[in-house]
């Protein structure tokens, strides 16, 4: 299922508190979305990483109580409100530890400790073709959870992208363009490939490479430990391609005199920056820009500048844009 489809699971197994499990490849976004949504719900977020317990752990240490023994609960349980217990990681945990989870799915319960009733039990983990450290959940334990699968969707990762600007606009713009590299798996012995989260991982790094003056080559390589080679050859003849284009500061400055591209590739390029940078002061400028190109590239850079900024929806030219495009905004 989509990451939009999956939040909708999240939020039923939250209402009718039912444990969930999550499957998916790595680094697609499964631990991320549950993050998202705990913090959308105003919800406490129990992260527990199964594969650093012990068996014995969940259920804490014993001690003596009169004539009898009982347990004290770890620390890290929760004992009050409400929120999310996430059991990420379930399937690198070893077997043991993963029946130590049965009671605590199903009844909410490990032996003394009882699972507040404002929590809801949602785990996670990759199948054994992630070809990670992997042990077979049991069939007990699977039974107690309702089962999802995580796949990538480059147009939601686009939007989220775009909403929360963590992307840099040469990124998307590429991938707007190869759509199909946002996930690559790689080889088995690959140290570095592409991802949802390596993209954000190489954004980020770009932020510093660029901030440092860091020649081509350093860029090269250390893009090529996030994205793998294949990827980042393309990316790099991509990036040469952006420096023949007029700046974005240039475009806003003199919308109507910037050259425009002729190339597809690079049109996508422009609209992604200016979408990425139009605000309610510039959005004058940056339409008279976009107009000089075909219809569905100025509809791609309004589109994602109201994503970024609803504010931009409520200026005149936001409303004549929206009247004479509206058939291509549905």
């Amino acid at each position: 299922m989509k990451p939009s489809q999956l939040i909708q699971a999240i939020d039923c197994s939250i209402d009718q508190r039912l444990p969930l499990f999550i499957w998916g490849a790595a680094g697609i976004g499964k631990s991320q979305i549950v993050q998202q949504v705990a913090a959308e719900r105003k919800m406490s977020l129990c992260d527990i990483r199964a594969v650093l317990l012990d068996p014995v752990d969940l259920r804490g240490l014993p001690r003596i109580d009169g004539d009898k023994t009982v347990w004290t609960p770890p620390a890290f349980l929760p004992t009050d409100g409400k929120g999310i217990l996430f059991l990420d990681e379930l399937t690198s945990a070893p077997q043991m530890v993963q029946a130590a989870c049965y009671q605590l799915v199903l009844d909410r319960k490990l032996g003394e400790y009882t699972l507040p009733d404002g929590y809801i039990v949602i785990a996670a983990g990759n199948p054994a073709s992630e070809r990670g450290v992997h042990f077979a959940m049991p069939r007990p334990l699977r039974n107690r959870f309702i089962h999802a699968t995580l796949d990538p969707d480059f147009d939601e990762w686009c939007m989220w992208g775009v909403k929360s600007n963590r992307i840099r606009h040469e990124i998307m713009a590429f991938l707007r363009l190869r759509r199909e590299l946002l996930f690559q798996p790689g080889k088995a012995d690959d140290n570095a490939w592409a991802s949802p989260r390596t993209y954000e991982m190489a954004s980020r790094a770009m932020d510093g490479l660029i901030s440092r003056g860091a020649d081509k080559e350093t860029t090269y390589a250390v893009l090529a430990g996030t994205l793998g080679e294949g990827v980042t050859v393309e990316f790099m003849s991509f990036l040469t391609l952006l420096r023949t284009l007029p700046s974005i500061d240039e475009i806003l400055l003199n919308p109507q005199h910037a050259p425009v591209p002729d190339d597809p590739s690079a049109r996508i390029a422009v609209a992604t920056g200016l979408g990425r940078v139009i605000t309610g002061h510039s959005i004058g400028n940056g339409l008279t820009y976009l107009q000089r190109l075909p219809d569905e590239f100025v509809v791609l850079a309004m589109r994602d500048a109201a994503m970024r900024d609803r504010a931009i929806t409520h200026t005149p030219e936001f409303t004549g844009f929206a009247t004479k495009y509206g058939g291509m905004l549905a």
